[in-house]
């Protein structure tokens, strides 16, 4: 099983130990990026992602080493500390980059076999928010199964945790690394899934924009192939 773990923020947090935790159990090859560490550039919004090629981003190359980690993995993991409710600046303006990868544009075919796991901690709340921050991506990049995993640490570092919140979080990562290898290599998208990318197919057989009409006929999905059906 190959790891890929996106961390939203460079230092060595909860939230990097219980993705940690999780990658240790699930007992894979793993792929560490630490933002803005290893990816440091906001979008800048020129377009040419979606309306010609994505490899026109003036940030492709340095996207690359990322981009092409979780082209090739199984399990990706998303996991960064709630800042203000919602998921760090550095996890925010790497998303943005692959705003070309939605349905509605030219989805990467790779994704709609993996699973995913969106982390986040917080002293207090916003973890659900921040966790959505990351899962709507995953989501429309057509990853078919993504977990969420929140947790309250009411501290500002692991070693601040409380004995008794450090063993619940052993258990559940303990528990979900189960269920993520039992369901390995059997992953399908669901309904929800399955019915936009049917109407994002009708909307590119009639035309979207150019490059995206080009791939989805490429690719065959405007007729009756599936990226999950091999």
């Amino acid at each position: 099983m190959k790891i890929v773990m996106i961390h939203g923020q460079n230092h060595n947090g909860s939230t990097c130990h219980i993705a940690r935790m999780l990658a240790k159990n699930l007992q894979g090859e793993v792929k560490e990026f630490f933002l803005p560490r290893d990816f440091d550039e906001f979008c800048i919004g020129c377009t040419q992602c979606f309306m010609k090629d994505e490899e026109l981003c003036p940030h492709v190359e340095k996207l690359r080493p990322i981009t092409e980690a979780m082209k090739q993995a199984d399990v990706l993991i998303l996991a960064s500390p709630t800042y203000v409710y919602h998921v760090t600046g550095a996890m925010k303006s790497w998303l943005d980059h692959y705003g070309y990868q939605w349905m509605v544009h030219r989805p990467e075919e790779s994704m709609f076999s993996k699973q995913a796991v969106c982390i986040s901690t917080a002293a207090g709340g916003g973890m659900k928010s921040a966790n959505k921050d990351m899962k709507d991506s995953l989501l429309y990049w057509g990853v078919p199964k993504i977990y969420q995993y929140g947790m309250a640490v009411r501290a500002t570092n692991y070693h601040g945790i409380s004995d008794k919140k450090k063993k619940q979080i052993q258990k559940d990562m303990s528990m979900l690394a189960r269920l993520i290898k039992r369901r390995d290599g059997h992953i399908k998208p669901g309904i929800k899934t399955r019915i936009f990318f049917a109407v994002m197919g009708k909307v590119q057989k009639r035309g979207w924009n150019e490059a995206d009409s080009k791939y989805w006929k490429e690719k065959g999905w405007t007729k009756n192939k599936r990226p999950w059906e091999k």
